[in-house]
């Protein structure tokens, strides 16, 4: 998505070299619409330039630092030289990143959808997390609850959360259920306690998922699984309570997976 504004001195902007005279350097600003900006050849490169393309190409895509907008003259000066490798580095990610989040949107809501739509719903995920993408990661990791603060419908933060679920790689995600298991007999313990070594994976669980199992309350017990995706770990997840059902039904006893949690907290 393009900016209809302007932007601001101090701000990093990503551009693509479009004309290169002698005097300067013409840049098409990428995330905003119709504008350009110049880089004066004395803010090209530190020290003394002899040829302004012995360090600048035409269609390459540069970082620049804004020096100066000016609305009423439609000129935006710019800086290449002000700008370091790391600086560099974390706006081509965050530009690299928005672009993602624009394909999700399309994803989302249909590559057809209407520009006043397409604004609407991005710049609600920008008001509550800072940018369209922090929007959708927040989304495949905690799910509608991380769009509470939009005035999204119920369609709409159904889309988002599935795109993002299914698209979003974040550094990890955590889904919690709760299976309860009980069995019959004098072996009822043993039982539950096998049941539970299944529920764990028996060393087949994936090296990139942590899952744990432990004890809330007779009869219930916590499944945690952190996992790289959220498919992965509700697969985990599912696949961990099938397994503790499989084991426990097997000896007689009764099995039954639920998201909430039923027992108090000691």
């Amino acid at each position: 998505m393009k900016y209809s504004g302007w932007p601001t001195p101090g701000e990093l902007v990503v551009g693509r070299v479009d004309e290169i005279e002698d005097f300067g350097v013409f840049v098409d600003l990428e995330e905003y619409e119709e504008k350009r900006g110049l880089v004066h050849v004395s803010e090209v490169a530190s020290g003394w330039i002899k040829n302004v393309r012995d360090h600048v190409n035409e269609d390459q895509m540069v970082v620049c630092k804004v020096l100066e907008v000016d609305e009423s003259a439609q000129q935006v000066d710019l800086s290449i030289k002000d700008v370091n490798d790391h600086q560099r580095s974390e706006k081509v990610q965050e530009w690299k990143n928005e672009q993602k989040a624009d394909k999700w949107m399309e994803l989302a809501f249909g590559e057809d959808v209407d520009d006043g739509t397409f604004r609407r719903i991005a710049n609600e995920l920008i008001d509550a997390h800072g940018s369209l993408y922090a929007g959708f990661e927040q989304a495949a990791i905690h799910g509608p609850e991380a769009l509470d603060a939009t005035d999204l419908d119920d369609d709409e933060l159904d889309a988002i959360v599935e795109t993002a679920r299914e698209n979003v790689s974040v550094p990890y995600v955590t889904v919690t259920g709760y299976v309860d298991l009980e069995a019959p007999g004098g072996d009822g313990v043993e039982d539950v306690r096998e049941a539970l070594q299944a529920a764990e994976g028996n060393g087949e669980v994936p090296e990139e998922v942590d899952l744990d199992v432990t004890y809330v309350g007779a009869p219930e017990y916590r499944i945690r699984v952190q996992a790289p995706n959220y498919k992965t770990a509700e697969s985990e997840l599912e696949a961990s309570a099938e397994r503790a059902s499989d084991a426990i039904e097997a000896v007689g006893g009764t099995a039954e997976f639920h998201r909430e949690r039923r027992t108090d907290e000691e």
